[in-house]
């Protein structure tokens, strides 16, 4: 496959990229590397990927379509993963117009340059705070999932709308894939597993967990959100002949479009995932206790069901694994 990944020198990106080229597949790659987070970790993504690979890499905003339709002239893609984004729940908070430009400009950009181009599948991240204010768990696909309770999660909800509106109208097979609570190595700064381990290894500096330790997320190894995205990419969305517009699926469609679940389906308490840190990294936290912050969600929980019937496989590394694996990079890293 010609895939171009956005986005490629993020956390996500950088995986997938790795992984289609260990399966011997043509990859491009583009990236802002804008300062959300430190941009030299970024660039260290990327060195990791090979001298080699630096000539299918291109620095390049997804909001500029101008350059992105030179970028899909020159390498024609036949095959996209959409990892490019402004993410962050709390950020959207007080910076909305950071999502517009990225994540839906630079989205509606990426929609047009597959039409145009016509490429066989369009896979494109959103995530599982679209389910927002929902309670209904775990949190299924086929549920409706009209309530986000942040403009970020807005956005990727907008996302799943816009393409199904391009599967319906320019048949660009399109599958949305909403992630639980990635973690691991090369993980952002911004991130709860990140920021733990930074304060603890900083001589015990406190750690801030919310709605005082009250919360549970379905954390999710990347390793296992990368082998899920490698197997969707190859199989494109189609359309589900059973869709009944008159009980219409949320999940699925009358044209090629689809959204699936990528979650460990293993709800954690925050609290067990601090003592799993600490056991790691052979030191105890210094916790302050925190209100609920605006726009988060107490409790995540995913059903991979839908995931599993399409490719065989559900994430399924434990805590304990993936945590060991994040702190042993983290201690090279910053050695």
């Amino acid at each position: 496959m010609r895939v171009l990944v956005t986005g490629a020198a993020g956390f996500i990106g950088f995986a997938t990229v790795r992984a289609l080229l260990a399966q011997n597949h043509e990859v491009f790659g583009i990236d802002s590397l804008n300062e959300y987070y430190d941009p030299e970790l970024k660039r260290r993504r990327l060195r990791e990927l090979g001298p080699e690979w630096q000539s299918h890499f291109r620095k390049l905003d997804i909001s500029d379509a101008p350059a992105l339709r030179e970028a899909f002239n020159e390498w024609k893609p036949t095959y996209v993963v959409h990892l490019a984004a402004q993410a962050g729940v709390r950020y959207s908070i007080d910076h909305p117009q950071a999502y517009v430009t990225s994540n839906l400009v630079g989205f509606a950009n990426m929609l047009e340059c597959c039409r145009h181009f016509n490429v066989k599948h369009f896979v494109f991240a959103s995530t599982s705070s679209v389910y927002g204010a929902s309670q209904q768990l775990p949190f299924s696909e086929h549920s409706v999932a009209d309530h986000p309770i942040s403009f970020y999660a807005a956005t990727k909800k907008a996302n799943e709308i816009m393409a199904h509106s391009y599967a319906y109208l320019y048949r660009v097979p399109s599958t949305g894939l909403r992630f639980f609570t990635v973690y691991g190595p090369w993980g952002r700064p911004d991130m709860a597993l990140f920021k733990f381990t930074q304060a603890i290894m900083a001589g015990g500096q406190p750690i801030e967990v919310y709605n005082n330790g009250q919360m549970v997320r379905d954390f999710t190894y990347v390793d296992d959100i990368v082998e899920g995205i490698v197997r969707t990419l190859a199989q494109p969305a189609t359309p589900n002949p059973n869709w009944d517009a008159s009980k219409p699926d949320p999940a699925t469609s009358s044209a090629p479009y689809r959204i699936f679940n990528i979650g460990n389906s293993q709800p954690i308490e925050l609290m067990r995932y601090v003592e799993v840190l600490e056991k790691c990294l052979g030191k105890k936290a210094t916790i302050q206790l925190k209100p609920m912050q605006l726009g988060d969600v107490q409790i995540t929980y995913a059903d991979t069901t839908e995931l599993r019937n399409a490719i065989h496989y559900k994430p399924q590394t434990p805590i304990e694994v993936g945590v060991q694996r994040f702190v042993d990079w983290y201690r090279e890293y910053y050695r």
